[in-house]
């Protein structure tokens, strides 16, 4: 994998981690929320590992059947298109 994809999905996955946890924050003290396209969308973008370790960690969203079931769904998809981008030579970044 080249550094700066690598890079790239490491550093959105912080990004998802944190808000992960600062929304279930939020949520414990009935504030302003994040929303669940931002978290989605933050996932789409390379950050679906810190989505998902998120969830485990902070147990947050673990019952939303979009969470639970389309986050894993995305990271095989995501790896999927990695893998054959590695195979067949195409550049991704």
């Amino acid at each position: 994998m080249e550094k700066p994809l690598l890079y790239w999905i490491l550093g959105a996955s912080v990004v998802n981690f944190a808000l992960m946890g600062i929304d279930k924050h939020r949520a414990k003290r009935g504030r302003w929320r994040i929303r669940e396209k931002t978290l989605f969308l933050v996932a789409f973008l390379g950050g679906t590992p810190g989505a998902i370790l998120g969830m485990r960690v902070f147990r947050h969203k673990t019952l939303h059947k979009r969470f639970a079931w389309g986050l894993p769904a995305l990271l095989l998809l995501q790896l999927g298109l990695l893998w054959f981008g590695w195979e067949y030579g195409i550049a991704l970044l």
